[in-house]
Formats: C-alpha cells, structure tokens, sequence
C-alpha cells in the first residue's frame, strides 16, 4: 500500500492503536499506522519499538466475565474479535483468576500480525500537528509527544490534564530464595496454567513489616522538577512509598496483604507478604505486584532486598514514574469519540482518560467500529450503556463531571443500577444484563458489523 493511499489515519501504536488498526484493515479498510517510536523518537517509559508495549504491569485484571467488570470488557472484545484479547490469549501465564501475558511475545506477534497485514502501513514517524482532513485516529496514548500534546491543547481549547503512573519492579526468579518465599494463589484459587499456585510469596512476621514500613518511608525518592510538583497520582496506580506514606497498616491491607496466604512452614497467615507474579512463559522473570515506586535506582535495590526472600535480588528493571496526561473528553468529545470541532479526528485509548491496558484497547477498537460504519455510510450507534463497552464509553464522552474528571477503569459503578435483591447476586445480574443487550446490539448493526458472530 502507498504511505500516501490510505483511508484511515491512525497516530500511535499502543494498544489502542494496534486494535484500531486491526479492526479497519479486517473490515477491509486501507490503515496509515503512525508510530514514531523506531524513528529516532522514544518515551520516558518504553523499552523498545514494537506495538501495543506493556510499559508498567503485565496484567490485563480479571478474567472472570461472570462477577468483574474488566472479565465483563475481555469477554465483549472477545465477542468483537479483538486482536489484542486474541494474542493475549496466546501469551497467557499462570495468574490466578487473572490474565497476566508473556509481555515481549505478546508485543512482538502484535508487531508482526499488523506488519503483515495486506491493509496496513506501519510508518514510524513522529506527528507533531493534528491533520486538518481526512479520518483520523489519535490513539497516542498518556504519553503523547510533547509538540503533539501542544497541538492537541491548542485543538481542545484547554489544557491536557495530567497525572502520575509508576512503574514495578521485575526480578530475576533464579535469585529470590525459595527456602523462604513458597508458590501459592489466595484462598488456592489459582489457574491451571500454574497449577493453582501462581504467586511467589515472601512472607513477613509483624517487626519485619513495621521495619520495612519504615526503611521505606526514609529512602530517597529524588526531587520534582518544578512543573511536576502539582501534579496529582492516579489513585489505582500508587506509589508503594507513597501508599506507605498514609499509614502504618495501609499496605498490610493493600498489596501486601496476606489474607488467604498459608504459610507451608507455619500453616498460618504472615502479618503481611509480597507477591510476584511471572511477567514472562520461561518463568525466568518476576513482576512486584502492587510495588510500583519513585524511590531512586540504589534505594529500590537497598530497600527491596529487606524482604525476606529477596535477601539477593537480581532485578531485570527497577520501577519508575512518568507523567500521563489525558483530555477532558466529556467536555471536547461526543458519544462516538470525535473531537466536537474537529469531527474527522476521534480520540482512543487512554489519552481520552480510560485507564488500564484492557479499556484503552476497547476504546482504540470501539474508535474504528465508529470509522467503518462512518465510511460505509451507515454510522454506528454507541454500544449499549448495560454493556461494560458502552459503561467505559458513556463515561468518558458524558458521563463524567467534566471538572473533576480522572482516569478511570471499567467498573460495575458505571453501569446503569440492577435490580438484585441480594447483593451476592448483583454483579451476576449486571452481566447477564450485559450480555443480552451486547448481542442485541451486534444482531442490530449487523450489516456494519460483517464479520462479527455471536
């Protein structure tokens, strides 16, 4: 296809992008991908230049479409052959309740599945301007190139928000010592890809927590420059020294909570414990789990080989934080993610202020629905507010006090109330809810949605 023959322009290729991308070409539609990570341009938080990157964790959350909201958005994607639920599914790993992936290999089968698709360009360029015709896709995601943000203010009228994200730790699994640490998954309700014990845990007795509580407080996490200081956390991504910051107990029922945990050696619950989760299929690296953090190079190192079990730590990458920034989409955005005064250009992904890897990649994927009907003449409506595609959507586009608005992940919250008389009962109402008005919706738009089966 020629760079210049196309009939969607997408900027950015995370996530959200590669979803987008996907979706047009499989619907038949020419793709220009921008990308300019692999043009000499990179990020403060990526490692490489392959799409749809895992950055921070490599978790995309639940699984359980039958009683959590994001197993409720993985189910709907699924149902809209998503290509990002699909290689995810490929790459899957031993996490519990949870679908944790095999990060580089699932980047890499993204990268090669777009870069072979007979529709789509891969361009690797920086954009540093909005087009100013033709169908658009800004799917840059929070951290958008500078001179492209300014552009984007400059289009919205307003200031990009901004926030905080973190980073975890990975550890080499050969030295966390295993005498100390045991495999397990709470209450022993792990997958079968790790045979229920899908958690590497260290354990803590009381002194050893409140001694790390305070060597954690006391380390170094570096200074601000001057225009970061205002800038506020994204409250499900905080810094453990931070969350630390807020109580002594606050982590013992946070991320280092031990409820469900038995202790091999004692048959009893620690006073608190660390988990690892494996971040690759060798099984050779581990990802701490809620343990992302600002702390300097030297002081993670120092602080973290305290736990018992991590006495000699290798560490594969050290945590860290970036700035995220994201739009005030209810206010610049209508129902179907097109920027109210300029309608040929739709936003996706987590710059429009969806937070988490599974809804960015559900709004990149909704976005390109959007385009194709737009282009075939027949415009799509919204998916249905019952449904967690249409709960995250109508949140981001009307849902949301403009003024006060945050990332957000999906949730039971955003969804139109059930009637449940049992609590118990409530959140398998909302997705059975769900899954009849989705596929209401899929047997309603059919004719734009050629190839969709229910």
């Amino acid at each position: 296809m020629n760079v210049s023959n196309y009939d969607v322009h997408i900027i950015g290729g995370g996530l959200a992008g590669s979803e987008a991308a996907w979706q047009l070409a499989e619907a038949g539609r020419r793709v220009r991908l921008s990308e300019m990570r692999g043009s000499g341009d990179t990020t403060a938080a990526h490692q490489g230049d392959g799409l749809a990157e895992m950055v921070c964790s490599n978790s995309f959350r639940s699984d359980d479409g039958d009683h959590n909201a994001v197993g409720l958005l993985h189910r709907e994607m699924r149902m809209l052959g998503s290509l990002i639920m699909a290689v995810a599914d490929r790459h899957a790993l031993p996490a519990g309740s949870a679908l944790a992936v095999d990060r580089e290999a699932f980047s890499a089968e993204i990268t090669r599945r777009i870069d072979a698709h007979p529709n789509i360009n891969i361009v690797r360029e920086r954009i540093d301007i909005l087009p100013e015709n033709g169908a658009t896709i800004i799917a840059t995601g929070p951290l958008t190139a500078p001179s492209l943000a300014d552009a984007i203010g400059g289009a919205t009228g307003r200031d990009a928000l901004a926030f905080f994200d973190a980073i975890a730790p990975i550890v080499h699994r050969d030295s966390i010592d295993m005498d100390v640490a045991w495999m397990a998954s709470r209450w022993d309700k792990g997958s079968a890809l790790g045979d229920g014990k899908d958690y590497i845990n260290c354990p803590m007795d009381k002194a050893q927590y409140h001694a790390f509580v305070e060597l954690l407080l006391a380390a170094d996490t570096g200074d601000f420059r001057e225009w970061e200081k205002d800038t506020p956390y994204f409250e499900a991504c905080m810094p453990i020294e931070v969350m630390a910051s807020r109580g002594p107990e606050t982590l013992r029922f946070g991320p280092m909570k031990a409820v469900g945990l038995d202790n091999p050696r004692t048959g009893r619950w620690p006073y608190a414990v660390v988990q690892l989760r494996q971040d690759n299929r060798l099984g050779t690296l581990w990802n701490m789990v809620g343990f992302q953090t600002k702390l300097k190079y030297a002081e993670q190192t120092r602080v973290f080989r305290t736990i018992p079990g991590l006495e000699k730590a290798e560490f594969a990458r050290l945590g860290g934080l970036h700035r995220n920034s994201f739009i005030r989409s209810p206010e610049v955005l209508d129902t179907r993610l097109a920027l109210k005064n300029r309608p040929h250009i739709r936003f996706a992904g987590q710059i429009t202020g969806c937070e988490g890897y599974v809804e960015s990649a559900a709004i990149g994927l909704v976005s390109a629905l959007f385009w194709n009907g737009d282009l075939a003449g027949t415009p799509l409506p919204p998916p249905p507010a019952d449904s967690a595609l249409g709960a995250l959507l109508g949140h981001i586009t009307h849902g949301a006090d403009s003024s006060q608005f945050q990332p957000m992940n999906v949730n039971f919250g955003l969804f139109p109330p059930v009637d449940a008389p049992k609590k118990a009962d409530r959140k398998l109402a909302y997705t059975r809810r769900a899954d009849a008005a989705l596929r209401g919706w899929i047997a309603e738009n059919a004719a734009i949605l050629p190839s969709i089966t229910v």
